[in-house]
């Protein structure tokens, strides 16, 4: 934790490029160490107990998710929906809420567009766990957000979780873990591409967990500088063997949508249409796209004990 405040301090005045080189050497190390369990741990693709699969018997399950880091991924967000629509595709955006201001005409348009809204933490600096005071300050505030957007979904910056602790938000489900990712800042994957329960204090108190479970793309085409989309590939390839959940996690904010002008931390958008397209094509008709709130009231209906 305490190397977590001394980051968090020092990086305003870090310059993002000394950032991202920093952050690509240690990268680079860890892929080399890591390699036996990422991108794929083997032993995540078992499914829960009495798992009762996806509906109308599709083979796995779509999850489009996108944190919405800065006013940069922001001024990109009506770009990527009305390109996922073109796909018949749907997806969550998940906004910082107090880092900027999220105007009242978009959330309409995300939500009528049949879309979904999640809280992404009121700032995206890494306090939220730095004590339990001040996560329930923080928590109130939070609840306050996931009410007014009429959202049921929350994940933490930079993939910080206290599972317990989450309890204390007003949510059906939360996102903020990860089957393996030995590049996070809290790396303890939770070993599984399913959905679980994170029970509470009494049997019918709890949310569902939702890992992401491939890669996210700013650690494969900024800090690793993967140049094609081949690691998705395997894994999604690898998750619809073992018929699990598919969860995407991508950011507007790191993606270019011109070809001519990418900066040092951000990445072709066409890799991003590229996976969609992999995954239409190749899996046409055996897969479930839906929404990250939907996945949870499914899971909650069909696969727990009673």
């Amino acid at each position: 934790m305490i190397s977590r405040d001394i980051y968090y301090f020092l990086k305003p005045a870090i310059p993002r490029w000394i950032q991202i080189h920093i952050r690509r050497k240690l990268a680079s190390m860890r892929k080399n160490t890591f390699q036996d369990i990422w991108p794929i741990d083997n032993n995540a693709g078992n499914p829960p107990e009495n798992w009762q699969g996806w509906p109308n018997n599709q083979s796995f399950a779509l999850v489009l998710t996108h944190d919405v880091e800065s006013i940069r991924g922001l001024h990109r967000v009506e770009k990527l929906m009305n390109f996922e629509k073109k796909l018949e595709l749907k997806s969550s955006f998940n906004f910082v809420a107090e880092d900027y201001k999220v105007s009242e005409a978009l959330l309409i348009n995300i939500l009528d567009s049949g879309f979904e809204v999640g809280v992404h933490g009121l700032k995206h600096n890494g306090n939220l766990f730095r004590s339990f005071k001040e996560f329930k300050i923080q928590a109130d505030r939070i609840n306050h957000y996931l009410k007014s957007w009429e959202a049921v979904g929350f994940r933490c910056p930079s993939m910080y979780h206290n599972l317990d602790w989450i309890h204390h938000l007003n949510i059906e489900y939360d996102m903020s873990t990860f089957d393996t990712d030995p590049f996070e800042p809290q790396s303890d994957g939770v070993g599984t591409i399913f959905p679980f329960w994170v029970a509470g204090n009494s049997p019918n108190q709890g949310y569902v967990e939702l890992p992401y479970t491939l890669p996210q793309d700013f650690t494969l085409f900024v800090l690793l500088g993967e140049n094609n989309i081949n690691t998705w590939k395997r894994k999604v390839d690898w998750i619809a063997d073992k018929g699990g959940m598919i969860l995407l996690n991508v950011h507007p904010d790191y993606m270019s949508f011109e070809a001519a002008r990418i900066n040092s931390d951000e990445y072709p958008f066409h890799f991003y249409e590229d996976i969609l397209l992999y995954i239409r094509d190749k899996y046409r008709n055996r897969y479930w796209n839906t929404l990250p709130r939907e996945i949870a009231r499914y899971f909650v209906s069909n696969n727990l004990q009673q």
